[in-house]
């Protein structure tokens, strides 16, 4: 079994709910907008943390604007969104673009989104953080069990970041 933290638009800080999820999670993956390096400090997965570049993040040099993560069932494709529809981006329009991934993943949104009536799958973990995240912090996980096997599982935290 593999357990994936799925991410987004913490803008500098990330609900401490959250953190201890994803600090339980094999792989961690933030799909952009981190704004603040440091504070990426407190995720520290068993295996592996991937995350690309936001619209909000030009200043890390360090991130790419797509990342490919192969898993065991199919790829995942981790990209911010916002080249596909500045305030909503097209699932059409990701979908053409990554037509062999299991799972598209972006952020940009702040809104939860989990699109898995066809394929590839399109996935966004809403807003982690305290920046436009309409009442409640959000992240997704992604278990799997085998490779024909994936679950995406929602998680909602309240507002309070203490």
């Amino acid at each position: 079994m593999l357990k994936i933290g799925i991410l987004s638009d913490t803008h500098g800080a990330i609900h401490p709910g959250i953190v201890r999820l994803m600090n339980n999670c094999d792989i961690v993956i933030h799909a952009g907008d981190i704004i603040d390096e440091d504070s990426l400090k407190q995720i520290n997965p068993k295996q592996k943390f991937i995350a690309v570049k936001g619209n909000n993040d030009i200043h890390i040099a360090t991130l790419n604007e797509v990342e490919l993560l192969e898993l065991p069932g199919g790829n995942i494709v981790v990209e911010h969104g916002h080249m596909h529809g500045h305030f909503e981006p097209s699932h059409e329009s990701l979908r053409e673009a990554y037509p062999e991934a299991k799972a598209i993943i972006y952020g940009h949104t702040h809104k939860q989104v989990i699109d898995n009536k066809e394929m590839p799958w399109v996935i966004n973990p809403g807003s982690a953080g305290q920046i436009r995240n309409y009442g409640a912090a959000r992240c997704l996980t992604l278990t799997i069990e085998d490779q024909d096997e994936w679950t995406i599982q929602p998680h909602i935290y309240d507002d309070i970041f203490s």
